[in-house]
């Protein structure tokens, strides 16, 4: 059986990181072997919340994995506490990373043009190494701007415009350029405008492609979407699929437990109820 390394926290209520991806990653016939970054009674969007940082048990994981000699199909970093756990996952990569294998980065941030608590200036330098050893990036168009040393509100400004897109692909690319890999950048929730309508978007860019995909915004953005996006993504790609295959697949997953979550009005710290789709994933 395939393995993935699963690389995020785990939150007791909020439906995201571990608890969203480790049913994915389950269900998909792959074996989930999570690393917590973090224990928490709930995911950080909630007012009160009680986190048990993981950050000096890491290296024990990294540690006794190596001992007991196993290899990774996938690994995926997901929410980390600050530079530190950079350090923690990049010696993680010393050991487990191999050209055989793929490394999916999701660099947990920022979101709507601000960034998250955790975050600072060495924390963004780390990400930016830690992008350099990824196949696969994984950033909301906040973390894409703060990686390319872009003003967010500069980009979304063009959000109306007929090559918005246009400009966000360009932004990957001269991204790509700085990397030794052969990456592959998922941008995620850009929004847009359209006939008087919005939309939310997904856009994969690789050196000879990019593929866009587009579903109406409902305006509410759930907790756990983006870690169960790229449990699909990465599933998908260690199973063979295209990256085009696997943005749509993630695409289908989740469009209509999130028009569900937005018509029943679940509070959106709550995420999603995913469960229900999962088979769409078989």
């Amino acid at each position: 059986m395939k393995k993935i390394a699963l690389i995020n926290d785990l939150s007791g209520f909020g439906k995201c990181s571990l608890t969203a991806a480790i049913p994915v990653i389950s269900v998909m016939g792959i074996q989930a072997c999570p690393l917590p970054t973090a224990v928490l009674t709930a995911q950080t969007g909630f007012e009160n919340y009680y986190c048990d940082d993981f950050t000096e048990r890491m290296d024990r994981f990294t540690e006794q994995w190596k001992q007991m000699g196993v290899s990774f199909d996938g690994i995926s970093s997901g929410y980390m506490e600050g530079a530190q756990q950079i350090e923690k996952v990049r010696h993680f990569l010393d050991v487990f990373q191999t050209k055989d294998n793929l490394y999916l980065l999701d660099p947990v941030m920022g979101d709507h043009g601000k960034p998250y608590a955790m975050y600072s200036e060495q924390m963004l330098s780390g990400m930016k190494e830690l992008m350099n050893r990824a196949d696969v990036l994984i950033p909301n168009l906040t973390e894409l701007c703060l990686l390319a040393d872009m003003e967010y509100e500069e980009m979304v400004s063009h959000c109306n415009e007929p090559d918005y897109v246009k400009k966000v692909e360009d932004v990957c690319r001269v991204l790509m350029q700085k990397s030794p890999k052969n990456q592959t950048i998922i941008v995620t929730g850009i929004l847009r405008k359209k006939d008087g309508k919005e939309y939310i978007a997904n856009l994969a860019v690789s050196a000879d492609e990019s593929y866009y995909i587009e579903n109406p915004y409902t305006g509410k953005g759930f907790s756990g979407t983006g870690d169960l996006f790229a449990a699909v993504i990465i599933g998908s790609l260690v199973k063979g699929l295209s990256q085009t295959q696997a943005l749509k697949k993630a695409s289908y997953f989740l469009q209509d437990a999130i028009e569900e979550a937005s018509a029943q009005n679940v509070q959106e710290v709550h995420g999603v109820y995913f469960e229900k789709y999962l088979s769409r994933l078989l």
